[in-house]
């Protein structure tokens, strides 16, 4: 796992994007679909409102490994978060992180009897951010391709986790 201070770092990343891409396994095949965090703090667990009926609550339960995905083109982050999925039906959570964009999806509120929370558990991860201008990294780029031996150096890479 990562520590306190690089959690903080993941959140300083992803906190502005709001909407991650899940991956989940449909019958073996990778699906996406956009997701929007709710949360006003990241410890190593996401947290999305879903339907109990939509699809990938079923492939979650089937698979529980899962993956997100963040991206700010204009900022230059990349933001891939990986780990283990599960529903929770707790009103706690669902009264916690309720808000009127929540409330735009779930015609019966927060007693519609189809709302539940899907929790991910991150495990490892990678992020990029990129260090300067999209002209700075064209011009990296363009010196690699002169210079054999020049990695660009276009910014930020780091893994973490498993």
């Amino acid at each position: 796992m990562s520590s306190p201070e690089h959690k903080q770092k993941i959140w300083q990343l992803i906190d502005k994007i709001k909407v991650g891409m899940l991956v989940t396994l449909d019958d073996g095949v990778p699906r996406s679909r956009p997701m929007h965090l709710v949360q006003d703090a990241y410890d190593g667990t996401l947290w999305f409102y879903t339907r109990r009926s939509a699809e990938k609550t079923f492939e979650a339960a089937e698979d529980r490994d899962v993956c997100l995905s963040f991206s700010d083109q204009n900022d230059g982050i990349y933001v891939s978060l990986s780990g283990r999925a599960r529903l929770r039906d707790d009103q706690a959570l669902i009264e916690k992180y309720w808000n009127p964009f929540v409330a735009a999806w779930f015609e019966g509120g927060k007693d519609d009897p189809d709302i539940t929370m899907l929790e991910v558990d991150v495990d490892f991860g990678e992020h990029w951010k990129a260090r300067e201008s999209k002209t700075f990294q064209l011009y990296e780029i363009a010196k690699s391709n002169l210079k054999k031996d020049h990695q660009p150096d276009l910014g930020e890479n780091e893994k973490f986790g498993e």
